[in-house]
């Protein structure tokens, strides 16, 4: 120790050897070498690591938490007096607006931290910095994680108020606001705010990673996402070296029905992961490969064109491997499947789906692995075998409680609505027409009230959709075409929406609508050779 009751850099520098950080060159396999953006945090550090900050502090924005970290330890490394390193280092063990710290994150992040207060001067703007990452990981074994968000947001708010002119705080704000979102506001306040802090900074600052970045999940939201679309086609040439900077634009194209953009997205995402896991020496798939599969079996299913879907749920369903072990990668490897089957209506498909591959650690993915029961329980009712169709509703249930002993509220309500629909699926087929109606429409009130998760580009079949099926099984076309319409208007251009509107169309002997969903479908340059399409080709384009 100094005499001032700081450490010294020899003292810090065995202090950051005992703690487990990422190290070396960074790996990255974008569309374009060494492009991430511009970034630039003039007041941070020395001048001799300040262009190693702020390359970690452009991968940082997009999300490239592990080869941000080598830079951010290679700043330290260099100069352990920088408290922003620190500052750096534990934010790459936050992962806003994805999942909560895992312990090894948090027990790291607690370490770097304690080391970032030995060195900051309390005065500096690196003390707030670090001040505010610290309320992630300050007495994390006792406050929730949905506490601690609302903390940072606070504190980061503090910072945005105190340097008005810095834009990194007003950046940094923005996506803690998107961090806190209560999923089930509906009024978008979070949102609406960070949007107006993030379009002024895009309009000054056109190449910065972050802002492109952070407007996308900030508009993630069927209300919000044509304001996402001018950030959704920057990102990815702003930040090309990244795999996640490709695939972050389909959110938006998935959210507006732009199928064809949303599949070269996420080609070159998947691409880009691949070469990343193999030069990085992973013996396993990156997540980041599994996530961009999930979306582009998505597009294709939507496009009908489910050859090319069969081929991507081929490859993804033979991967045995992941790294990291997390929700992202459970998410795709369970959805995947569910949905195709479920979009081509292949009940029989359905029923069979097992929870694969097995050796993955589903128990602590519940919400995940609902997804493939809550296939199997549609696809066994539709091909009458109500007694298999039980067993996953009460498998379904069970997973339900889980979630709700784990106090995972928004996953429970996720759970819940499926539970409601399986459940009104069944009573349906008992020729309980009415109670299954309002089950349903239970259902889908449930899922217009809550927000997508950020991993799914859509739910693996919309509540206002089945709606529209059951309400055709009934012979009620007119209130059928209602819910389809609902249902296009937060998930437009999605196949089986505009196909059912179509039939509930015709049925009703709408032309002018019967002309419109045609022309619809017509647009989006549908391919393959699905049954439903015979219908489509009988009616004429012009009416």
């Amino acid at each position: 120790m100094s005499c001032t009751g700081k450490k010294d850099d020899q003292s810090i520098r065995n202090d950051l050897a005992a703690i487990e950080l990422s190290r070396g060159d960074i790996t990255l396999c974008g569309v374009g070498k060494d492009q991430f953006g511009s970034v630039s945090f003039t007041s941070a550090c020395s001048e001799d690591v300040r262009d190693n900050f702020n390359l970690a502090l452009a991968l940082l924005h997009s999300f490239e938490y592990t080869e941000a970290e080598k830079m951010f330890a290679k700043v330290v490394d260099q100069d352990p007096s920088c408290a922003m390193g620190y500052w750096g280092i534990a934010m790459c063990n936050f992962h806003p607006l994805w999942s909560p710290p895992t312990q090894a994150d948090l027990q790291k992040g607690a370490k770097v931290i304690k080391l970032g207060r030995a060195v900051v001067d309390e005065s500096s703007a690196a003390s707030d910095y670090l001040e505010a990452i610290a309320v992630i990981y300050d007495h994390a074994d006792s406050i929730d994680h949905r506490v601690r968000l609302s903390k940072f947001e606070k504190a980061s708010e503090r910072i945005f108020d105190k340097y008005p002119d810095d834009a990194e705080a007003a950046i940094f704000y923005a996506l803690a606001l998107d961090a806190a979102v209560d999923p089930t506001d509906k009024s978008f306040k979070n949102q609406r705010k960070a949007g107006a802090i993030l379009n002024k900074l895009f309009e000054e600052k056109p190449n910065h990673p972050g802002v492109a970045h952070y407007l996308i999940h900030n508009y993630d939201y069927p209300e919000l996402a044509e304001e996402g679309l001018p950030a959704a086609r920057k990102y990815a040439s702003i930040a090309a070296a990244s795999a996640h900077a490709q695939h972050m634009p389909s959110h938006i194209f998935t959210r507006l029905g732009l199928w064809d953009e949303s599949i070269e997205s996420n080609i070159k995402s998947v691409d880009a992961a691949r070469c990343y896991a193999e030069k990085s020496g992973l013996k396993a798939h990156w997540d980041e490969e599994l996530h961009g599969l999930d979306y582009l079996i998505y597009a294709y299913l939507q496009k009908g064109d489910d050859a090319k879907a069969l081929e991507q749920l081929k490859y993804l369903n033979s991967i045995q491997t992941v790294s990291p072990v997390n929700f992202k990668a459970a998410y795709s490897l369970a959805a995947g499947s569910a949905r195709y089957a479920l979009e081509r209506r292949d009940w029989s498909s359905a029923a069979a789906l097992t929870v694969t591959p097995a050796g993955f650690p589903w128990d602590k993915f519940l919400w995940e692995q609902a997804n493939i029961h809550f296939a199997k329980a549609l696809g066994a009712v539709h091909i009458n075998k109500i007694a298999d169709a039980k067993k996953d509703l009460q498998k379904l249930e069970a997973l339900l409680a889980k979630l709700q002993e784990q106090n995972e509220t928004y996953k429970a309500n996720l759970v819940s609505i499926q539970v409601k629909a399986a459940g009104a699926w069944i009573k349906f087929k008992e020729n309980k027409k009415s109670e299954a109606i309002a089950m349903m429409n239970e259902a889908s009130f449930m899922e217009d009230a809550t927000a997508k998760h950020p991993v799914t580009p859509g739910e693996v079949l919309p509540a206002r959709e089945l709606l529209g099926d059951m309400y055709m099984a009934i012979s009620d076309p007119k209130s059928a075409l209602k819910e389809y319409e609902a249902s296009l208007r937060t998930h437009p251009n999605r196949f089986n929406g505009l196909y059912g509107a179509l039939v509930a169309s015709r049925s009703i002997n709408d032309i002018e609508k019967l002309a419109y969903y045609k022309q619809k479908l017509a647009a989006n340059n549908f391919l393959g050779d699905r049954p439903q399409m015979e219908i489509f080709k009988e009616i004429p384009i012009k009416m």
